[in-house]
C-alpha cells in the first residue's frame, strides 16, 4: 500500500478515535444519548472504511463483494436514521416508526435483489442504493435548512462530504488499483464528514444539556435566559441613561416585551414548562435581535431591549415587528426535567406577546422609560399587530400596524 494512502487513512482512524474518546467522556458525564449518537457515528463509519479497503480478513472477492453489500446498507440505514434523529424530524412516534419500518424494509428488498444477482453486480447495487440515500438525506438537509434551521446547514456539509467518500470507496473497492489520489479524496472527505457531525451534535444537545440545567434550577439559575439577571438589567439601563445625559444626541431606544400567559402556563404544566417556554423566547431573541441592541430580563414574565444612540424610531418598530413575530411562533414545551424528554414536548404554546417601544428624550428618568415601556408591552395584548408605540402627533399610546395593513 503507498505511503501517502497509509497516513491519510492513518488520520482518519485517528479522527474516530477522537471521536469515540469524546463519545465516552459524554458517557462519563451521563449523556447517553450524545455518547451514543457520537460512539454510533464513529464506528459505522469506520467498519464502512475497513471494509470498503479490504482490511477484514475475507480472502475470496465474492464473498467480500457479498459482504461489502451488507455492510452497506447496513451504514446507509443507521447513518441516515440518526442523521433524521439529529435533525428533529423523527419527534412524532408515529412517523418515525413508518419511517425506519421504511428504512429497513428497503435495506432488505435491495439486499434480497442482491442475492439474485452475482456478487459484483450485488455489490454495485448496494453501493449506488447507499448514494441514491445520501443524496436523498442531502436534499432533506438543505430543505431544513432553507427553513431556517441553522443546525441542517451544518449537516448538509457533512452529507456532501460523506457523498465524496463514498463514491470514493466505492471506486477503490471495484478497483483494487485505484491511485493514491482517491483514497487522499476520501480520506478527507471522511474525516470532514465526522468532523461536521460531531459539530451538529455538539449543537444540538449542547442546547439538550443546557435546557436540563435550566428546567431543573428554574429562576434561580438565570442561564434559564443566558441573560443578564434582573439587577444587571437595572445596571444596563442606568448605564445607558448615564450615557444619554452626558450627551443628549444620542437617545436611548427602549422596547419592553411582556409574555401574558406565562401563569396558566405553569397552572396547566408546571413549573419546568414555564422555565422552557422562556428559554426558547429568549433563544429566538438573540437570534434576531441586532447586535448593538443590549438584551435583559424584565420581571418574570419579560424582556427589556436597549438601542443606544436610537436617532430612527421606524428601526425600532422593525425590530420591535420582528421580535413580536418570532416570540409568537407556536412551540411544543417538555414538563419534565428529564434529558430524555427535552425533545418530545408534551404542551403546545403559542406565546401571548406584547411589545412596547418607546424612543426616550434626554430628561426622562430610567425608571420611568422602562415603566412606560412595559406598561405599553402590555396593552400591545390586545392589539392585532401585538406592538404598541406613543404616537408623538398624538401623544398617546397607538396600536403600530401591521405591515400587510399599511
Amino acid at each position: 500500500m503507498h505511503m501517502m494512502v497509509v497516513a491519510f487513512w492513518g488520520a482518519f482512524f485517528g479522527a474516530v478515535a477522537l471521536m469515540l474518546a469524546g463519545s465516552l467522556a459524554a458517557f462519563a458525564r451521563s449523556l447517553h444519548r450524545v455518547a451514543l449518537a457520537a460512539a454510533l457515528s464513529a464506528v459505522v463509519s469506520a467498519l464502512f472504511v475497513v471494509a470498503y479497503l479490504g482490511l477484514l480478513p475475507v480472502q475470496d472477492p465474492a464473498h467480500r463483494s457479498r459482504f461489502l453489500a451488507h455492510v452497506a446498507m447496513l451504514s446507509a440505514t443507521v447513518l441516515s436514521l440518526m442523521l433524521l434523529a439529529m435533525l428533529g424530524l423523527l419527534r412524532n412516534a408515529k412517523a418515525a416508526r413508518r419511517v425506519r419500518t421504511g428504512m429497513v424494509g428497503m435495506a432488505l428488498v435491495v439486499l434480497a435483489l442482491g442475492w439474485l444477482l452475482d456478487a459484483s453486480p450485488a455489490l454495485a447495487l448496494s453501493s449506488t442504493v447507499t448514494f441514491a440515500i445520501g443524496a436523498a438525506m442531502l436534499l432533506i438537509c438543505v430543505r431544513s435548512a432553507r427553513r431556517g434551521d441553522r443546525l441542517a446547514w451544518v449537516a448538509v456539509s457533512g452529507v456532501s462530504f460523506m457523498l465524496v467518500a463514498v463514491g470514493g470507496l466505492s471506486w477503490i473497492a471495484l478497483d483494487a488499483a485505484a491511485p493514491w489520489q482517491v483514497h487522499a479524496v476520501s480520506a478527507i472527505a471522511g474525516m470532514a464528514y465526522l468532523s461536521s457531525m460531531a459539530t451538529a451534535l455538539w449543537i444540538r444537545y449542547s442546547y439538550l444539556i443546557e435546557l436540563r440545567e435550566v428546567v431543573i434550577h428554574g429562576p434561580s439559575y438565570d442561564p434559564i435566559t443566558r441573560m443578564r439577571s434582573h439587577a444587571e438589567t437595572g445596571q444596563m439601563v442606568g448605564l445607558a441613561f448615564f450615557r444619554q445625559h452626558e450627551d443628549q444626541s444620542q437617545p436611548v431606544g427602549v422596547i419592553g416585551i411582556s409574555i401574558g400567559n406565562l401563569y396558566m402556563l405553569e397552572k396547566l404544566h408546571g413549573r419546568p414548562a414555564v422555565n422552557h417556554a422562556l428559554f426558547v423566547c429568549a433563544s429566538r431573541l438573540r437570534r434576531c435581535v441586532p447586535a448593538d441592541v443590549e438584551m435583559g430580563r424584565l420581571g418574570e414574565d419579560g424582556f427589556l431591549l436597549l438601542a443606544r444612540a436610537s436617532r430612527d424610531p421606524q428601526r425600532l418598530v422593525s425590530l420591535a415587528r420582528i421580535v413580536a413575530e418570532r416570540l409568537a411562533r407556536p412551540v411544543k414545551l417538555s414538563t419534565s426535567g428529564a434529558l430524555a424528554d427535552l425533545e418530545e414536548g408534551q404542551a403546545h404554546w403559542v406565546a401571548q406577546v406584547g411589545v412596547g417601544v418607546l424612543a426616550t428624550a434626554a430628561q426622562v428618568r430610567p425608571s420611568a422609560a422602562v415603566s412606560t415601556a412595559r406598561a405599553m408591552s402590555r396593552t400591545a395584548w390586545s392589539y392585532a399587530s401585538r406592538v404598541a408605540w406613543r404616537d408623538e402627533a398624538s401623544g398617546e399610546i397607538a396600536e403600530v400596524p401591521a405591515i400587510d395593513s399599511e
